[in-house]
């Protein structure tokens, strides 16, 4: 019987285990489909190209969109709904990690709208779909017939006891000291994604070098594929308009004015200028399809503007030098009710961050493929329209505020204490206020002044600078501390995070085809010196946690109870652990493994808690003297509850020195306060107590009681 199939295989033998290309088989109709195969880790990559050229954007419309199915792990989604809804963090992360590095080698003006689809059809554990995804997309592309000048391989690199890593398992990158994603083509790299445990500067670039090296066996074998079964190159319309006499109608009546334009310091009043400048060399062309044309030039004519005076001159916008990083204002402890706040200006770039304590209900449950487990640190990143003069859109947060604030995140997680030196849930918010250029590094930096202004014992404190590229041919200029525009109208967006240790994260996208490993080595040196001024400005205001924490955080200690003592601490269907929290206050979290937490508002109380659990796994000491309350009295003797719990009798002869009295109520009453010594136990274990001998002790016969 012959198939109904015309399926193309490509497989090679790379970092250990199989990776495969297969195509013809399934989503035929798309215009490329892939299923990329890494060990028993399956995705399908889809490629589907809008066969129309959009005339109404200045933009290239490309969408990326990674799907996870919890039938891939053998599960069933969680919750009351049972199928996949809206994106979860991870597959927005991912679709970010996607998009980055094939969108710069799309040919320039074309506009037609490309939508890719990763869908994990199966995980095995052990092997990240995100690489596959990557790799994936790129052999779809090429198959397509769009004009992509690819094909991109993808790696992630490993590093420990000084070796690296060529694409570690999940287990294997849970012990790493670097879990980095570098992707590029045979020339050069095109983007980094990483989170370092402060490695050096050699460390890093040696990884990104190792990673480019690695995967270029993958670059091969798309290229083979692509031989074997790729469609035609789709025809892009040629522009039958004269462009460089639409160029010199541009430069004429608006080249001088947007030079004088640039020339403003401040983003604003700069902003108005250019704006002034482009509505009036629009207005000097009047053929409409012109215009059109020429919105697209303007862009063109800013960035030569921009470029050569920075290449020519070594003067930027603002008139700094390529190295100089903008004046800085950092300031802590900004409304008292707060646990932690910092306020960190640098330029024209402000981050209001906010660290709230919480306890371990307040952990985020993640419910990913690999199974759920608990997040006890979390960064929200939000960039308010007003932060850039703008009435914009007010809603959920975007795939840029959700990857800013990850990267954030990657920047100061190597640095946290341990749950068990601080117990707390950590929820830090970035409020972007003011925004001129890398605010997710201004993000870097007040988080780590916020969590230190909370007390949070952080190793050392973090910091994070932005890089910026200017290269035409063999001339280029690495930037420090990038403006906005400089990010827009430049070739690469680099920013590099970490203590005066070493590097903690390191994120670079590029613009342009691929860059050397050359420039990435100068752009890292260059980051460093940076890194640390920005440090040194921020040690200034404070340089280690505070000692104590906030008083309107929640009091939190601790404890390690044997693993027997749970039942005698919760009691029967919770009846002790809800007593003690009813009458204390405290909210008490135990663990199968005998780990207590008790939270409380305020010392008191959590003393209180923390005493009455004590006493509930330990045994009263004979010859200590305790705190006790009178519960009942009899004829021969009074009940004191002196030791959480417990109880004992304080005999009617053990009541008071001297003579005995005639009754009991002639020295305690029910509710008395007292003070009791353990004198020893009865044949049934029954605690004896004595308040004569306390009585002896301070030489008052009423001593031994507290009214």
């Amino acid at each position: 019987m012959t198939s109904m199939f015309e399926v193309y295989r490509k497989e090679i033998e790379w970092g250990g285990r199989t990776f495969s290309f297969e195509t013809g088989k399934i989503a035929r109709q798309a215009d490329g489909a892939v299923i990329a195969r890494y060990g028993d880790t399956a995705v399908l990559c889809t490629v589907v190209i809008n066969k129309t050229q959009r005339s109404d954007v200045d933009f290239f419309p490309l969408s990326v969109h990674y799907q996870e199915k919890t039938y891939a792990a053998g599960k069933i989604p969680g919750g009351f709904f049972k199928r996949e809804s809206r994106p979860n963090e991870k597959e927005i992360l991912t679709s970010r990690l996607i998009d980055r590095p094939i969108r710069p080698l799309f040919v320039n003006g074309f506009k037609n709208e490309v939508q890719v689809i990763c869908t994990v059809l199966a995980h095995d554990l052990e092997n990240d779909p995100d690489i596959v995804a990557i790799i994936g997309t790129s052999a779809a592309l090429c198959l397509s017939g769009a004009p992509f000048l690819g094909p991109i391989g993808a790696a992630r690199v490993g590093y420990n006891d000084g070796q690296y890593i060529l694409n570690p398992t999940i287990n294997t990158a849970k012990e790493s000291e670097l879990d980095l994603v570098v992707a590029g083509t045979q020339e050069g790299v095109l983007m980094v994604e990483s989170m370092a445990y402060e490695l050096s500067e050699e460390v890093m670039l040696n990884a990104v070098n190792f990673g480019h090296k690695s995967f270029q066996p993958v670059i091969s074998a798309i290229i083979e594929l692509a031989e074997a079964c790729a469609k035609d190159p789709m025809d892009i319309p040629e522009i039958t308009l004269d462009i460089k006499a639409i160029r010199r109608k541009l430069e004429a009546s608006g080249k001088t004015v947007m030079e004088t334009a640039y020339e403003e310091p401040n983003k604003i009043k700069r902003q108005n200028k250019i704006a002034a400048a482009k509505k009036k060399a629009i207005e000097s062309i009047d053929d409409l399809l012109e215009q059109e044309i020429a919105n697209s030039l303007l862009k063109d004519l800013e960035a030569d503007i921009v470029r050569s005076r920075i290449l020519n001159t070594g003067k930027r916008i603002d008139e700094r030098n390529t190295t100089t990083v903008r004046p800085i204002a950092a300031e802590i402890g900004l409304f008292p009710p707060l646990h932690g706040s910092a306020l960190f200006t640098r330029g024209e770039t402000q981050a209001m961050v906010v660290t709230t304590l919480g306890t371990g209900q307040d952990e985020q449950i993640v419910d990913s493929l690999e199974g759920e487990y608990r997040e006890h640190f979390l960064l929200h990143y939000n960039f308010s329209p007003f932060s850039v003069n703008e009435a914009g859109r007010i809603g959920a947060p975007g795939r840029r505020e959700i990857g800013h604030g990850k990267l954030a995140w990657r920047s100061l997680k190597p640095l946290l204490p341990n749950k068990e030196r601080f117990p707390y849930t950590l929820r830090v918010v970035s409020e972007i206020t003011e925004a001129n250029g890398s605010s997710s590094m201004a993000t870097v930096c007040g988080t780590s002044l916020s969590l230190m202004d909370a007390g949070v014992p952080l190793e050392r404190p973090v910091a994070g600078i932005a890089m910026g590229l200017i290269k035409e041919g063999n001339e280029f200029a690495v930037l420090s501390d990038i403006l906005g525009d400089e990010d827009q109208l430049g070739d690469m967006d680099f920013k590099v995070a970490g203590t005066d240790q070493g590097i903690t994260a390191l994120q670079m996208d590029i613009k342009i085809t691929s860059i050397t490993i050359e420039i990435i080595k100068i752009a890292l040196e260059q980051a460093k010196k940076g890194r640390l001024y920005i440090l040194n400005e921020m040690n200034k205001v404070l340089s280690v946690a505070r000692e104590h924490i906030a008083q309107t955080a929640p009091k939190m200690i601790s404890i390690k109870i044997p693993v027997n003592k749970i039942r005698d601490v919760i009691g029967s269907r919770g009846k002790v652990i809800r007593e003690i929290c009813d009458t204390t206050g405290a909210k008490i979290d135990v663990e199968d493994d005998g780990s207590v937490k008790i939270v409380a508002v305020d010392k008191e109380a959590l003393e209180s808690a923390h005493n009455w659990i004590y006493s509930l796994i330990s045994e009263p000491e004979i010859g200590k003297i305790y705190d006790g309350k009178v519960v009942k009295t009899l004829d021969f003797g009074a009940f004191v509850n002196f030791f959480g719990s417990k109880d004992g009798l304080v005999h009617i002869s053990q009541l008071t020195r001297g003579k005995r009295p005639e009754t009991v109520s002639e020295v305690v009453k029910e509710g008395d306060k007292v003070k009791v010594k353990v004198i020893g136990f009865d044949d049934r274990g029954k605690v004896k107590l004595s308040m004569k001998v306390i009585d002896q002790d301070t030489g008052n016969d009423l001593g031994a009681i507290i009214k």
